[in-house]
């Protein structure tokens, strides 16, 4: 018998039942129904009920039954998660992952424009992308990681981590928020697909010009990459390198070792608060999507890339080009002394 992925139906519970109590193992039992047999150990660890209860006639009620089994399944698809009962912002959420937004750039974003879509959390969209929907459309390979199965989320101890209170966004200069000064830049990482290698970029964005840096790292590890980040601003006057506003990814942890700019974080999961750069992660993966090979995340090959995002016209700008903007900024700063 071929397997099948609708619903299980009163009738087979009642097989199931009859399996359990006879200790037919799971295998069989999913034999005999042409299931799949993970679909049956979920069916029955779902619904088995391991507290045992005797009635006044000595009946022990412990173990898997029918009817209680196939009510909590009726009330479970009454309450279908949002992404399923909402085509218009299922449909967005799938369009934002192949675009290559994670699934928390994805919900923060539409805290603040959800153009009438209605709002998603995070949790929600990992859920979709690992569940029956979303592995039929192998969502799980547009993640950073792109793991064909979730890790485990139980058990984490929440910590402090590296990245202080003092050096959060509210305590960052007033001046940054309103792109009034130049010399503040936003940084972030562009992860492929793990099938593809380690090598991931540092995107760096000056706020008021929207200039792009590319680097290219072999890894994720901190050091080097805010070792790079460091050669690469230590190339400009310091009135072009004030700060730099990171999330508060692993890869961001060395942030003392940058001399180069004061560092900033975002609040958690606040993927917005440098939309600058999430702005030019969404363009540069139009030239180098998830599945990217390494050969094109060559030195060169950013090279060309931000060369090509840099010398075009934006609106923002007065549809001049990032790199003359940041051409006349450098041009007006006061020579050193």
């Amino acid at each position: 018998m071929g397997l099948h992925y609708s619903h299980i139906d009163l009738a087979e519970r009642r097989q199931i039942q009859d399996l359990v109590a006879a200790g037919v193992p799971v295998a069989v039992i999913a034999r005999r129904l042409g299931r799949h047999r993970s679909t049956v150990h979920r069916e029955i660890g779902r619904n088995f009920h391991h507290t045992s209860f005797r009635d006044r006639w000595g009946k022990d009620y412990r173990g898997y039954y029918c009817l209680p089994a196939d009510d909590s399944a009726r009330r479970r698809r009454g309450h279908q998660a949002k992404l399923t009962r909402r085509g218009n912002l299922r449909e967005h959420v799938v369009a934002k992952l192949r675009s290559g937004w994670s699934p928390q750039q994805i919900a923060g974003r539409l805290k603040h424009v959800s153009n009438g879509l209605g709002t998603v959390s995070h949790e929600t969209i990992y859920q979709f992308v690992y569940g029956p929907e979303g592995r039929r459309g192998r969502l799980f390979e547009m993640l950073a990681l792109a793991r064909r199965r979730r890790r485990q989320r139980f058990g984490r101890k929440p910590r402090r981590g590296p990245f202080p209170t003092e050096r959060g966004i509210e305590r960052r200069p007033v001046e940054v928020a309103n792109r009034d000064v130049f010399g503040h830049w936003e940084g972030d990482l562009v992860i492929f697909a793990r099938t593809t290698g380690t090598v991931n970029l540092t995107t760096l964005v000056e706020r008021q010009s929207r200039y792009l840096i590319l680097l290219s790292n072999p890894d994720r590890r901190s050091l080097p990459v805010m070792g790079r980040i460091e050669v690469a601003l230590g190339t400009l006057p310091s009135a072009a390198r004030r700060t730099v506003t990171f999330d508060r990814d692993t890869e961001f942890a060395a942030w003392r070792t940058l001399q180069a700019a004061e560092s900033y974080f975002c609040d958690p999961h606040s993927p917005w608060q440098k939309g600058g750069v999430e702005n030019a992660n969404g363009r540069i993966r139009r030239h180098l999507p998830l599945t990217s090979a390494a050969e094109q995340r060559s030195s060169a090959a950013l090279a060309n890339v931000a060369e090509r995002l840099n010398t075009t016209p934006r609106r923002c700008l007065g549809y001049r080009t990032p790199a003359e903007v940041f051409a006349s900024k450098l041009a007006s700063l006061p020579a050193p002394r």
